[in-house]
């Protein structure tokens, strides 16, 4: 069966965390918070979800303005359907459902630094963070 792939579909928080998990992803994020990741679901403006049958298998996370650029909060697969194709899959739907001048842009996991540069996307020279409790200077 072909992966299906969809759009802004409500999610089961429960389906959601097995994803996270299986993916490794859930390593970077607070699964053990089910509050807070139910509002990171619920406050994403494009959700793409990959489902194998009824197993969701891969989901792409973003915040938008839709026309300018896009922060993919959130890329991850299942471990078991890694190296399908299924990543570049969601960043394509994630792109083409943004305007046509809006940039995709992501912070990579360590683990995944080799493969952004492998399905075509140009590493930024600068990125920077502000951390949760660190303030300010000046």
């Amino acid at each position: 069966m072909p992966i299906a792939y969809r759009t802004n579909v409500p999610l089961e928080l429960d389906a959601a965390l097995d994803l996270y998990i299986a993916s490794t992803l859930g390593e970077r994020r607070p699964v053990n918070d089910r509050a807070c990741m139910a509002q990171m679901l619920d406050e994403a403006d494009l959700t793409i979800t990959a489902w194998d049958g009824d197993l969701l298998v891969g989901i792409a996370r973003s915040l938008t303005d839709w026309c300018y650029c896009c922060y993919l909060s959130d890329l991850a697969v299942r471990a078991s359907h890694q190296k399908q194709g299924i990543g570049v899959e969601l960043i394509r739907h994630t792109q083409a459902a943004l305007g046509p001048n809006a940039s995709v842009i992501l912070l990579a996991a360590p683990a995944a630094v080799d493969y952004y540069p492998h399905v075509g996307m140009t590493q930024h020279p600068s990125a920077w963070v502000l951390r949760p409790g660190e303030t300010l200077k000046g």
